[in-house]
């Protein structure tokens, strides 16, 4: 097949696929999709199968037509793909509303709820029409034909804001760039900072004398490989200042300007809610998610920053403690904090990145969480780059077996920064779903994309522990995709689940790396062999809680500022996003903002992701997910056969059951009660 954005089996050629192919083949997509729909919306009946079938295999096709195009937007960005992508983008959400607003649909799944059919109906499929019929009422089912169109409106310049907001961030980000010249300039980097660096400068470049990280120069950007550890160990507080100041502005000024799209965004979601019949945004997203309530998700809020705000001030104090006592006697600067905060940790803990990251080359860290997995969930991963097309040489792909040795799921694993063309952060997406076609069953496949420090030089990616930490939150969520048991594309995987639980996985994975067997299995020196020094290893889980009160109240503030900008803000009022921003600091910063700081103008979660009125969904799975991992703690972290059966039964419940249940009940299902916030203060040494 000539257009490989229209095949309809096996996994997608990413190899193959070019922009030119984008617009082509996603319009007949469209087109024969809208063909089966008018045919469908005649000869519809309220039963399961005459709506779900029929329904299934209209949307079936766009995976893969439409969703390798969003992922490659993601990992492989050009102009020319922009173009495709922006051209097409608008039918797509055209369409889509097409389908959520369909009233013969509408009408016989409510037939369906209402009708005999529903007590014969599972779970799963109860859960389906359920989110089926809301999800129309919030695409604007009931409006009168007037304010649907208003509506439809409404919905395709949201899209289109959202995407221009993501790619002001990810052009502003590679704008910038300062290219240090001496060995004054770069004082107090480590060594694979300045190799990082070198190899920046030379993209950048292309000198006919390539940089070295010996000898230079070196370009330091605000890719967070680059931008975190610069801050952390620049000695030239000017240069820190200028980083800091380009990272908390990026996408604030022309040509990359998101100031100017925030106020319409948030205008034109608080219209979308008001049409909708809501008082505001955040009550349209809290219809699809576990909270209950704006108060309820403030009481959170105030319970975790009664609990982190003196934690935090003592953070602070030892810091600027550290400071004069050094004899610096200049007050302390936000660009200061991450450097002394890092000067205090290596004194207390008494280990730096740098000493740690030789112990954690990227093929060990892998097997030793693929060890993990096989003892917890009795899985085991095999590679199978050979078999699949990539989108870029560092790709890796593997494939899940369980205890039968039967294919499961398989994953693209897509690990390394690339500031050319792949936009920061690490995520998780699903390549394609598990379902049943003809009775046979679809596999899941997952996307698991990070942006830790590549390779360098002929040396392995050595990566951070945080990295660690980021690799294991991505997989967390890949296996509630690939761990699914459910058949039904709408509720298998994280499908139907509520935003505000899917962080549940990925947080859990995150505190296996403190567990001694698991942290000691996948460290070994990449030159010597040498395993990770016992108090080295020591050091690592003393430092878990290292300025966890600052954290959390870092986490506090994104949560409240985006709540509030859907709730109680007024687009058309007296002050602006990043006004009500800086109030809100005043309770969450025990240092204070500067009043120049905008980024707002780069937080894509909310503006450009799915987290709108919804980042308060990271805290929130926070406490479900140390309660979680309690119960492992509460049977003992070392008693092998009692781990492996909490293991499968987590995989039996968070893991499998997706969206075929509310998360209360599956949460109920693995732990027998409700989750306390209890662990999760206990975890992060917030209770005295």
């Amino acid at each position: 097949m000539s257009n490989p954005l229209l095949a309809d089996i096996g996994l997608p050629d990413f190899a193959a696929i070019t922009p030119e192919h984008v617009i082509p083949a996603v319009r007949q997509c469209l087109q024969t999709a809208l063909e089966k729909l008018d045919l469908f919306e005649q000869q519809i009946e309220p039963t399961w199968d005459k709506v779900m079938a029929p329904i299934e295999e209209i949307e079936r096709p766009f995976e893969y037509s439409w969703k390798p195009v969003g992922h490659l937007f993601g990992v492989k960005n050009s102009a020319e793909l922009r173009a495709a992508y922006e051209t097409i983008q608008p039918e797509i959400i055209r369409y889509s509303l097409r389908v959520r607003q369909s009233e013969p649909l509408y009408r016989n799944l409510k037939a369906i709820k209402e009708g005999p059919q529903w007590a014969k109906l599972d779970n799963a499929q109860r859960r389906i029409i359920d989110d089926r019929i809301k999800d129309a009422e919030l695409a604007g089912i009931a409006l009168s034909p007037e304010d649907r169109k208003r509506f439809n409106e409404i919905e395709e310049q949201l899209s289109k804001l959202g995407t221009d907001f993501q790619n002001h961030v990810l052009d502003a980000t590679k704008a910038f760039g300062i290219d240090l010249q001496t060995s004054a300039d770069v004082a107090g980097l480590p060594q694979s900072l300045k190799l990082l660096a070198a190899k920046a400068y030379n993209a950048a470049h292309q000198p006919a004398t390539a940089a070295t990280a010996d000898t230079g120069p070196w370009r330091i950007t605000l890719e967070f490989p680059l931008y975190g550890p610069f801050m952390e160990h620049s000695k030239r507080r000017d240069l820190r200042e200028q980083v800091y100041r380009a990272f908390i502005t990026r996408a604030s000024a022309e040509p990359h300007n998101n100031e100017v799209l925030i106020p319409q965004i948030l205008k034109l979601r608080h219209e979308k809610a008001k049409l909708l019949g809501y008082e505001h945004y955040a009550a349209v997203s809290l219809a699809r998610k576990m909270a209950p309530s704006v108060g309820a998700i403030e009481e959170m809020f105030r319970q975790l920053r009664e609990a982190s705000w003196p934690a935090a001030e003592r953070d602070l104090n030892d810091i600027q403690a550290l400071k004069l006592a050094a004899g610096d006697q200049t007050p302390l600067e936000l660009w200061d904090v991450a450097y002394w905060a890092e000067r205090l940790r290596e004194q207390r803990y008494a280990y730096t990145d740098e000493e740690v990251r030789p112990y954690f080359s990227f093929p060990r860290v892998l097997d030793g969480l693929f060890q993990l997995l096989n003892r917890l969930f009795g899985i085991h991963l095999v590679e199978a780059t050979h078999e699949v097309k990539t989108w870029h040489p560092d790709v890796q792909f593997f494939w899940v077996h369980n205890e039968q040795n039967e294919r499961i799921a398989g994953f693209f694993l897509d690990p390394y920064s690339r500031p050319e063309d792949k936009r920061g952060g690490a995520w998780m997406d699903d390549c394609l779903g598990r379902r049943r076609i003809n009775g046979q069953l679809q596999l899941p496949i997952a996307h698991l994309v990070c942006n830790q420090t590549p390779p360098v030089e002929g040396r392995p990616s050595l990566m951070t522990f945080r990295e660690v930490e980021t690799l294991f939150h991505e997989f967390g969520h890949g296996l509630q995709h690939m761990l699914t048991t459910v058949d039904y594309p709408d509720a298998s995987g994280i499908n139907g689940v509520e935003w505000d639980a899917v962080e549940l996985p990925s947080q859990f994975m995150e505190n296996w790396c403190y567990h001694r067997p698991v942290l000691m299995g996948m460290t070994a020196h990449y030159q010597t062999g040498e395993p990770l020094p016992e108090e080295l290893f020591k050091k690592i889980v003393a430092a878990r809680n290292y300025r966890s009160g600052s954290m959390t109240l870092r986490q506090l503030l994104l949560g409240m500022t985006d709540l509030q900008l859907h709730s109680t803000f007024d687009p058309d009022g007296l002050i602006t996003p990043s006004q009500l921003q800086q109030q809100l600091s005043k309770s969450t910063s025990i240092l204070p903002m500067l009043p120049e700081d905008r980024s707002l103008c780069s937080f894509q979660h909310i503006f450009a992701g799915g987290y709108a009125a919804g980042y308060y969904s990271y805290k929130w799975a926070e406490i479900l997910s140390a309660d979680a991992f309690a119960a492992f703690e509460e049977a003992g972290l070392d008693d092998e056969q009692k781990t492996r059966n909490i293991g499968r039964h987590f995989r039996g419940t968070v893991l499998s059951l997706g969206g075929s249940q509310h998360p209360l009940e599956v949460y109920r299902a693995f732990r027998g009660r409700d989750a306390t916030v209890a662990a999760l203060l206990r975890h992060q040494g917030l209770v005295r």
